[in-house]
């Protein structure tokens, strides 16, 4: 048999959970509040393909910006597939940043469909046609971050992007781009100089794959790559010939491999000059396509490039 509870009875057993549960609730926002706070709360969140543009976009929002960058140290973009992780990182973003020109392949395709939702922005749109490379087919370079002068055009982007979407700390974003563009001219500078204290007969830069064209018209040093603008691309042992030859023929001493390429492609070069009595030596490891391991020099825009024309002008001198 049943037992009825009581009308009265029954009346404060409920005011009794209603209370119960409106407790339970409140305590559970303040320990999310408390929680989201401590992530970053009210902070625009910013999710970017390469290393190089969520350190611009973390130099620029500072204290206003939560960045995460999809693709690591040592990570090809030309070749990279986005994981289910990733895509959920760009859902959850407020702004996407790209780098543009098919740097990300396929990816680009995702982000047109999300510019519908969301902001997305490439950091190169603000380059006029006549600041692009172009191979020969009439596909743009997109390795923009070789010219520093290119890449304060990029920055520029970033900065009237976080201002737009967060007009509150426009003023603090406008400071700290001045500050983070002024290193970049300074950066331009040095550039410029170290390549001007390498003999010009000298100034010659081989990789593996051509990622430099932008740093080499800016500062005035010839570049070959044995594979194309895009490591997607084959390169054949008619390739790997052709630049033996040409190490060979004009007594170049030094060519240079890349975090982000295998280094079988260049070795194979090495090793045809060695064929014909020619000695080349690696004259080091440059970041091409992707920043240096978290928490080094490298592992910043700035430093990256600094390490990188450091040990050129080192080896070609």
């Amino acid at each position: 048999m049943r037992h009825k509870v009581k009308a009265p009875f029954r009346r404060w057993m409920y005011v009794v959970l209603f209370l119960t549960a409106s407790v339970l609730v409140l305590s559970g926002c303040a320990d999310s509040k408390e929680t989201t706070g401590a992530e970053g709360e009210g902070k625009l969140k910013i999710t970017t393909t390469t290393g190089m543009i969520a350190d611009v976009a973390a130099n620029i929002g500072g204290a206003y910006v939560d960045v995460t960058g999809l693709m690591g140290s040592g990570v090809d973009p030309h070749l990279y597939k986005a994981t289910q992780g990733d895509i959920r990182k760009l859902d959850d973003a407020d702004i996407i940043f790209f780098n543009g020109l098919h740097l990300e392949g396929k990816m680009t395709e995702m982000f047109d469909k999300m510019a519908e939702k969301k902001t997305v922005v490439a950091v190169s749109e603000q380059l006029p046609e006549s600041a692009l490379r172009t191979d020969g087919s009439g596909v743009h370079d997109p390795h923009i971050w070789f010219n520093v002068r290119n890449w304060i055009s990029a920055a520029e982007v970033i900065r009237d992007t976080l201002m737009e979407q967060d007009p509150e700390h426009a003023d603090a974003y406008r400071t700290q781009a001045e500050a983070y563009l002024a290193e970049l001219e300074q950066l331009d500078t040095y550039v410029s100089e170290q390549i001007a204290s390498i003999p010009e007969a000298d100034r010659v830069l081989v990789t593996a794959h051509d990622a430099f064209g932008y740093f080499g018209d800016a500062y005035g040093i010839q570049v070959m790559g044995l594979q194309g603008i895009s490591t997607a691309s084959e390169y054949g042992s008619k390739d790997v010939a052709n630049l033996r030859d040409y190490l060979v023929d004009n007594k170049i001493k030094a060519v240079f491999v890349e975090s982000s390429v295998p280094k079988k492609s260049i070795e194979a070069v090495i090793e045809g000059a060695a064929k014909l009595g020619h000695e080349v030596k690696i004259g080091g490891e440059l970041f091409s396509d992707a920043l240096g391991p978290s928490g080094t020099e490298e592992g910043t825009y700035i430093g990256m490039v600094r390490h990188n024309v450091d040990t050129i002008a080192a080896a070609l001198k």
